[in-house]
């Protein structure tokens, strides 16, 4: 069944009087009604708030990286552990063929579910996830394989035993190793990008976002509560964080938005994993085409390039 957001009522009742329509088989009701949607749909989503798009980042039915995972990926296998304390179910790694490129596949689950919501830990990796995304993205280095990076966390878990086994460490070592990795590293946003837990798997060659994502230091929850010690101020955190795609791309601080469909990726899953997956192969190509110190110093640039002051 369809969870529909506070704002989308109207597309909801016209959504509803369509199935009624085709139920009793009024086809002429049903091609107006089809009519009414587009259009509600175009003024809707045209002019949604930045807490709309945080809302719809956050939306229970939106594609997680396994439900990618399955529709991008042929003849694919899970790599687990990271070979000291455990596998964290919270990341997810796969080695297979996208669009006959061998690939290697970095995703961050939430899951879905009570019962997969606490094995995924809600999408907030312990220390012993980046140290597996960092086994298998130096295995695809070492056997030159392109990786595809899918970040979708609230954050990284910050528990006692994941502080006591070192997560600023482990973050911090990724962000060290993956600016030197000798093949290319694409890293989309498909979700939810919130600080650390996202940069953990966001040094690469080029970071985009979807649409509907937001990427932030810090929730809007949190936010509202260390400014104005009130967490109900969340829509006036949302705007003064400028966690939109589009406002990180006027800042320079990524470097593509993907058109997912206008209506959410959750309602159109099919066409949101071909946009990703034509992103995907597209910059792989370009990436192929330049030298491994062009590309390595390229992304040098586009690291050191974030961020300005001035005195």
């Amino acid at each position: 069944m369809a969870t529909y957001l506070d704002f989308e009522h109207k597309i909801e009742k016209i959504q509803e009087d369509i199935v009624s329509a085709h139920a009793i088989a009024n086809m002429n009701e049903v091609e107006r009604l089809q009519k009414d949607l587009e259009k509600e749909v175009n003024k809707t989503f045209g002019s949604l708030s930045d807490f709309q798009k945080l809302q719809l980042a956050r939306h229970p039915d939106r594609p997680y990286a396994l439900d990618y995972i399955k529709s991008l990926m042929d003849d694919s296998y899970q790599i687990h552990g990271d070979r000291a304390f455990r596998d964290d179910p919270a990341i997810l790694c796969y080695i297979g063929w996208i669009g006959g490129q061998k690939t290697m596949l970095i995703g961050e689950q939430k899951g879905r579910g009570v019962k997969n919501k606490i094995k995924r830990n809600f999408g907030m990796p312990n220390p012993e996830g980046y140290r597996k995304a960092l086994r298998a993205v130096k295995m695809a280095e070492k056997f030159d394989i392109p990786v595809l990076m899918l970040i979708d966390t609230p954050g990284a878990y910050p528990g006692l035993g994941a502080e006591e086994r070192g997560q600023s460490e482990a973050i911090a070592k990724n962000l060290f190793e993956f600016a030197s990795v000798k093949v290319p590293l694409i890293s989309i946003v498909i979700g939810e990008g919130g600080s650390g837990g996202a940069l953990a798997i966001g040094v690469a060659d080029k970071l985009a976002m979807m649409r509907y994502s937001v990427f932030a230091v810090i929730s809007p929850e949190g936010c509202s509560a260390i400014l104005w010690n009130d967490p109900t101020k969340i829509e006036a955190a949302t705007k003064a964080l400028k966690i939109t795609p589009d406002d990180l791309l006027s800042h320079k601080l990524i470097d593509d938005v993907l058109d997912e469909p206008l209506i959410g990726a959750h309602r159109d899953k099919h066409t949101a994993s071909n946009v990703l997956k034509a992103y995907f192969l597209d910059n792989i190509k370009a990436l192929r085409s330049l030298s491994v110190d062009e590309m390595l110093d390229q992304r040098y640039e586009r690291l050191t390039s974030v961020g300005a002051y001035s005195e």
